[in-house]
C-alpha cells in the first residue's frame, strides 16, 4: 500500500504493523507542526483526516466499521466538557450565593479535583481504545471491507 492511501483513503483493510507505522508518522507530524504557530496548526487539521483514514482501515481489517472509532471520541469529548463544568460550575454558583472566599475556593478545589479525574478518565479511554485496535489481529480471510492486508491488490 502506497502512502497516499494509507493517508487519505478510508477504504481497504491494513494490517497491525502498518497501522503504527502510520501512527507514529502522523504523531512526529503533529509533534513537528506544533513548532509552527499558524500554518502548523491549519495543517495538522489535515493530520486529523489522515488518522480517521488509518484508524477506519485498522478496524476494517477487524471486521468493524470505521464510524466505531467516534465512540471514543465521544465519551473524551462528553468528559472534557464536563470537566470544565465541574471547574465553573461550583465557582459560579458560590459567586452567585454570595459566599465567603473560603467557600469559592473549597468550590474550585473540588472542581478542579473532578477535572484531573474527567481528563484522566478521557486519556484512558483513548489509549484503551488505540491498544484494542493497534494489538488486536486482524479477520483471516476476505471479509466485507476486502481481502487480508497480505493479499490486498493496490491498484
Amino acid at each position: 500500500m502506497d502512502w497516499k492511501t494509507l493517508f487519505f483513503s478510508p477504504d481497504g483493510r491494513i494490517g497491525r504493523s502498518t497501522f503504527w507505522i502510520g501512527w507514529l508518522v502522523l504523531l512526529g507530524v503533529n509533534v513537528v507542526l506544533g513548532w509552527i504557530p499558524l500554518i502548523g496548526f491549519l495543517l495538522s487539521l489535515v493530520t486529523i483526516y489522515c488518522n480517521v483514514c488509518v484508524t477506519s482501515k485498522r478496524l476494517h481489517d477487524m471486521g468493524r466499521s470505521g464510524f466505531l472509532q467516534l465512540i471514543p471520541i465521544i465519551l473524551c469529548t462528553t468528559l472534557c466538557i464536563g470537566a470544565i463544568v465541574m471547574v465553573a460550575g461550583p465557582a459560579i454558583m458560590a459567586g452567585i450565593a454570595d459566599a465567603s472566599e473560603d467557600a469559592i475556593v473549597a468550590a474550585l478545589m473540588a472542581g478542579i479535583g473532578g477535572m484531573i479525574l474527567a481528563v484522566l478518565a478521557a486519556f484512558v479511554i483513548g489509549f484503551g481504545f488505540l491498544l484494542w485496535i493497534g494489538i488486536s489481529l486482524g479477520d483471516k480471510g476476505d471479509n466485507r471491507y476486502g481481502p487480508p492486508p497480505a493479499t490486498a491488490v493496490v491498484a
